[in-house]
C-alpha cells in the first residue's frame, strides 16, 4: 500500500500488482489477439486496455472479469484483480455505490422505518436503470441492478405497512426481472432461470400481473434464442393470457408469438400476430421516457416487424429494416439506441440476402459486428447473416470472418453459434 499527500490530507492507493499485468500480456499474445479486438470484446477503449496490460492501471472486478471471459483464463485474471484490490477512497466510490448511500441516508434521517420518499426514490432508481438498458452493455448494469436488489432485501427486514410492503415488493420484483433480462443477454441461463423465479414471486405476492407477464415473455425470449421455437410459441401465448389489457407486456409477448410463428415457418400465423400488434400500437402514444425497456415504444414495432418478416423470408422486410435504420439513426426522442440499430442492420443483412444481394448483406453485418453493440443473446442472429454471405460466395466474406473473429462474444450465443 502507498501513500499520497494531497491538500485533503492522505489517501491510501492500492498498488498495482505486476502479476495482473503479465499475465494478460501473456494471454494476449497466446491468444494471438490485439488490444484493440479485445477492447471492443470487454466494451472498453483500446487505451484503456493497454494502460492495464502495461500496468498504469488497476482493473475492477467487472473489467477482469470480462477479460477472463474473452481470453478464456478460467478465472485466473479475475483472481489476480481480486488479490490487489485494496481500500478505496471515499471520494473514489462508484456512482452507483453513492446513489444507494443517498437512499439509505434519506431513510434513516425521514424514519427508522421505511417511507414512502424512501420508496419513491427507490422506484425512481428503477427506471432509471430499465432506461438504461437500451444503451448499456450488460455486464456493467448488472452489477449495478443487483446492488439495488441487495438494498430492497435489506428494506423488506423494516416495519412497514401493507401498502409499503407491496410498492417494495413490486420494486423488488422488477429489479429480479431486470437481473434476469440481463442474465439472458449474458446467456447465463441458470442465473436468470434463478431471478425470473424471484420476480414471480414477488409478481404473485404483491398482485401484479404485468410483472409476471413480463417473466413469460422473457422466458419466450430466451426459449427462442436457443432455438426452442415451440417453447418460445408457448410461453408467449401464455404471458398474453396473464397481461393486463392495453399492457406493454400484452404487445411485446404478441411481438414474440410472431417471431416464434416465424421461425417456425409459419407464414399465415405470422402475418396475424403482426397484424394484432398493429391494433394493438394503433392508438398507442409515445411513453414520456421511449427508452424504458418495459414501457412498449410504437417505433419498435417497426423493428420488430422487420425482424420477423426477415426470419419468414417475406420480401417486405427490407423495406421495413430501411425504415427502421433511418428512425433510429435520428435518435428518436433524442435517446441514441445503438443495440436496436445493430440488430436492425442484421434484419436488414438477412433481407438482403434473400434478394440474392450478398454483398450489401455483408455490409451491414459488418457495421452490426463491429458497433460492439450485439450482447451474447443476439450474436446467433449475426452468425445467420455470415454464414449466408459465405455460402454465396462473396469475396466479402472475408473481411466479415475478420471481423466475427474479433468481436466474437465469449459466451456461448444460442442455436447458429
Amino acid at each position: 500500500m502507498c501513500h499520497i499527500r494531497t491538500r485533503r490530507g492522505t489517501v491510501n492507493m492500492t498498488e498495482v500488482d505486476p502479476r495482473f499485468a503479465g499475465r494478460l500480456r501473456e494471454l494476449i499474445e497466446l491468444r494471438l489477439t490485439s488490444y484493440r479486438a479485445l477492447a471492443a470484446r470487454v466494451h472498453h477503449g483500446k487505451t484503456h486496455v493497454h494502460d492495464l496490460a502495461t500496468g498504469r492501471k488497476t482493473p475492477t472486478p467487472e473489467v477482469a472479469q470480462r477479460l477472463d471471459d474473452a481470453l478464456g483464463a478460467g478465472g485466473e485474471l479475475a483472481a489476480l484483480a481480486a488479490a490487489q484490490t485494496g481500500p478505496v477512497a471515499a471520494h473514489d466510490a462508484p456512482a452507483h455505490d453513492a446513489e444507494i448511500e443517498a437512499l439509505e441516508l434519506a431513510r434513516r434521517v425521514e424514519a427508522s422505518d421505511v417511507s414512502d420518499g424512501t420508496l419513491g426514490r427507490l422506484e425512481q432508481v428503477v427506471d432509471r436503470l430499465a432506461m438504461a438498458y437500451a444503451g448499456s452493455p450488460p455486464a456493467e448494469l448488472l452489477p449495478r441492478v443487483r446492488r439495488h436488489i441487495a438494498y430492497v432485501t435489506k428494506l423488506s427486514q423494516a416495519r412497514m405497512t401493507l401498502a409499503q410492503r407491496r410498492r417494495l415488493l413490486v420494486t423488488g420484483g422488477w429489479l429480479a426481472l431486470l437481473a434476469a433480462t440481463l442474465h439472458v443477454d449474458l446467456r447465463q441461463g441458470n442465473a436468470a432461470d434463478a431471478w425470473l423465479a424471484t420476480a414471480e414471486q414477488m409478481a404473485d405476492h404483491a398482485g401484479h400481473f404485468e410483472i409476471r407477464a413480463w417473466c413469460f415473455e422473457t422466458r419466450a425470449w430466451d426459449a427462442l434464442t436457443a432455438g426452442r421455437y415451440g417453447d418460445a410459441l408457448e410461453l408467449s401465448q401464455h404471458a398474453q393470457a396473464v397481461a393486463p389489457a392495453g399492457s406493454s407486456a400484452l404487445i411485446q409477448a404478441t411481438a414474440q408469438e410472431g417471431r416464434a410463428w416465424a421461425r417456425i415457418g409459419a407464414a399465415a400465423d405470422t402475418r396475424e400476430a403482426l397484424e394484432r400488434v398493429a391494433r394493438l400500437v394503433a392508438n398507442l402514444t409515445t411513453p414520456e421516457n421511449p427508452e424504458h425497456h418495459y414501457r412498449y415504444e410504437p417505433a419498435k414495432a417497426i423493428s420488430y416487424t422487420a425482424t420477423t418478416l426477415s426470419w419468414v423470408g417475406d420480401s417486405a422486410a427490407e423495406q421495413f429494416a430501411r425504415h427502421a435504420i433511418a428512425e433510429l439513426e435520428a435518435a428518436p426522442g433524442g435517446v441514441p439506441r445503438p443495440r436496436r440499430l445493430a440488430n436492425a442492420r442484421l434484419d436488414l443483412g438477412l433481407a438482403l440476402l434473400a434478394a440474392g444481394r450478398p454483398d450489401e448483406a455483408s455490409a451491414e453485418a459488418l457495421a452490426a459486428v463491429t458497433s460492439g453493440r450485439l450482447v451474447p443473446s443476439t450474436w446467433w442472429r449475426a452468425v445467420e447473416v455470415y454464414r449466408g454471405v459465405q455460402q454465396s460466395g462473396a469475396p466479402e466474406a472475408a473481411e466479415l470472418r475478420d471481423a466475427f473473429e474479433a468481436y466474437r462474444p465469449a459466451l456461448p450465443a444460442g442455436p447458429a453459434a
